[in-house]
């Protein structure tokens, strides 16, 4: 209430967060999908690099804002950012309460982590189909690291380290923001697993859809059922 009355918006949310009840998997999930070395803070960080989009788990939303939207669309996931993209196409804001945090459970299992992420990878180009204006190519750098990483690995056999110096240079870089976060050296090595799964996955999904859809020109729903409520 006290964010509200302060400047009063018709969306808003809070950012992600881990519970200390959490396994260190889910900790290791939580800070991959938080972080901004990882996700450039898009989950509720201050340090944001895109305009803040409220999460389904952790979204107030006005009756109005309700209305002037209809609310929630079919796709799913990717239902929250497009809510959001819709809202500031209408003249809405979108808010972020630092305080205002939600323990987000995340996936049990590294397999269910996977399919989230490549989901989520899925479904920002048919965001981008829908609202070309917020495509950015920054949506590309998990494929591109996922492409590298291949690559890295690949030129290892021959003899050549520079590229995998320099995956190597960032992981350290994370793994000390890690430590520093979470003061666990266990979920510090489990995020790195994280990372990767969560680019490679993205980055897989992202590819996929955007080949299908924007190069082969095929209708969404038709080529990815499974992304989308039944109505």
């Amino acid at each position: 209430e006290k964010g509200l009355r302060t400047h009063f918006v018709h969306c808003f949310g809070g950012p992600d967060t881990a519970h200390e009840s959490f396994s260190n998997l889910q900790k290791a999930i939580n800070f991959a999908m938080t972080s901004f070395l990882s996700t450039g803070g898009i989950r509720g960080s201050k340090q944001s690099v895109g305009k803040f989009q409220p999460r389904s788990f952790n979204m107030g939303l006005s009756k109005e804002a309700f209305y002037a939207t209809g609310g929630f669309g079919k796709i799913h996931p990717g239902e929250d950012p497009d809510l959001s993209i819709r809202l500031w196409n209408k003249g809405y804001e979108t808010k972020l309460i630092p305080e205002a945090k939600v323990f987000h459970k995340r996936r049990i299992s590294w397999v269910k982590f996977y399919k989230q992420v490549f989901k989520f990878g899925q479904v920002r180009p048919i965001l981008n189909l829908w609202h070309p204006s917020t495509a950015k190519l920054t949506y590309w750098f998990p494929t591109l690291f996922s492409l590298g990483l291949l690559t890295a690995m690949v030129l290892l056999v021959f003899g050549i380290k520079w590229l995998a110096v320099i995956y190597v240079f960032y992981f350290v870089i994370y793994f000390f923001s890690a430590i520093y976060h979470t003061k666990s050296l266990i979920i510090s090595v489990q995020s790195i697993l994280a990372l990767i799964i969560q680019m490679v996955g993205y980055g897989w999904g992202f590819l996929k859809s955007t080949f299908f859809i924007k190069f082969m020109g095929r209708n969404p729903e038709e080529k990815f059922p499974q992304l989308f409520f039944k109505t």
